[in-house]
């Protein structure tokens, strides 16, 4: 955002992938989702996928030093309030065995809750795809929960393929399993169409309106997969249950908070004032009065009219 805004304001136009500034932030960006990636082998999903609220607090924050916004008081409350919510979802997640193998990964593929879960994702998508298609229904709550559908089968193939990629790496080879390939093909196509369907909704609503739902969506569906799929919280006691949701509500409330109100930053393109233009100066009255029968033209015109008549 700051590349492109630096760009506007120079007199010498240039795109903005040439940009010293924008490679480093697109190449930061891209260490933070292999960061991202890996967690998922290391971490349950209903912690990593809760944990992505940081980043709307670093973009609020950072955006006062960038981009010399106002550090507003909503701010503060709502990265105090996500910080706490990250502390419990911490504190309360549960403890799960995190090395993963491809003969679990086939044996929860073909569990009956993960069946069952399956076939009605899969009937909730065809019904909201059957409204965006057939009657053009592209309200951003449409939108945004195909793109939560989505990411569930999308974590849970990252989960898969980080997790055997570890292993693999501690010398337990898992990558001559088909399921790892399955999971690949799962992941790359599931990302495919989220973007496809989220690029859609940033086009038609406001940012400040997308990053809130979104999170939430996708938090809840990821939290969702991660207990049916891979049955994260089988042994949990209800004291951390409890806790646990509270921190992932007082994450999505701090988010909501941050992303509420927040105006849009749109790029400035310049223009030339007509009255800046030289050449010659129009002192006459461009348009006619509005009693006149050439109302709707210019002097031109009426005098052209009154030669003729």
């Amino acid at each position: 955002k700051c590349a492109h805004l630096r760009l506007v304001c120079q007199a010498e136009q240039k795109p903005y992938y040439r940009s010293k500034l924008w490679l480093c932030g697109i190449t930061l960006l891209g260490l933070g989702e292999v960061g991202n990636f890996t967690a998922y082998g290391f971490a349950p999903i209903t912690l990593v996928a809760p944990l992505g609220c940081v980043s709307v607090i670093g973009s609020a924050f950072i955006s006062v030093f960038f981009l010399k916004k106002t550090m507003r008081t909503a701010d503060i409350l709502g990265g105090t309030l996500t910080i706490t919510g990250i502390y419990l979802l911490v504190t309360f997640t549960p403890n799960v065995p995190q090395e993963l193998t491809a003969r679990q990964v086939q044996n929860y593929l073909v569990s009956w809750p993960f069946l069952v879960y399956s076939i009605l994702e899969i009937i909730i998508f065809c019904i909201l795809l059957y409204f965006y298609k057939r009657k053009a229904v592209k309200h951003i709550v449409v939108l945004l929960m195909m793109v939560a559908l989505l990411a569930s089968l999308t974590v849970i193939a990252v989960k898969a393929v980080s997790s055997m990629i570890a292993l693999s790496m501690k010398g337990k080879m898992q990558l001559t399993y088909s399921v790892f390939y399955i999971m690949i093909v799962l992941m790359a196509a599931s990302c495919a169409f989220q973007i496809k369907f989220l690029n859609q909704a940033m086009h038609l609503y406001e940012a400040t309106a997308v990053v809130p739902i979104n999170f939430v969506f996708f938090t809840t569906s990821a939290i969702i997969s991660g207990v049916i799929f891979y049955r994260e919280f089988q042994s949990a006691a209800l004291l951390s249950v409890f806790m646990f949701l509270f921190g992932c509500l007082l994450s999505f409330l701090g988010v909501i908070i941050i992303a509420r109100n927040k105006k849009e930053e749109h790029l400035q393109f310049y223009f030339i004032d007509c009255g800046h233009i030289p050449g010659q100066k129009l002192t006459g009255k461009i348009q006619p009065d509005s009693h006149s029968s050439c109302y709707g033209t210019l002097n031109k015109e009426d005098d052209l009219v009154k030669r003729q008549s």
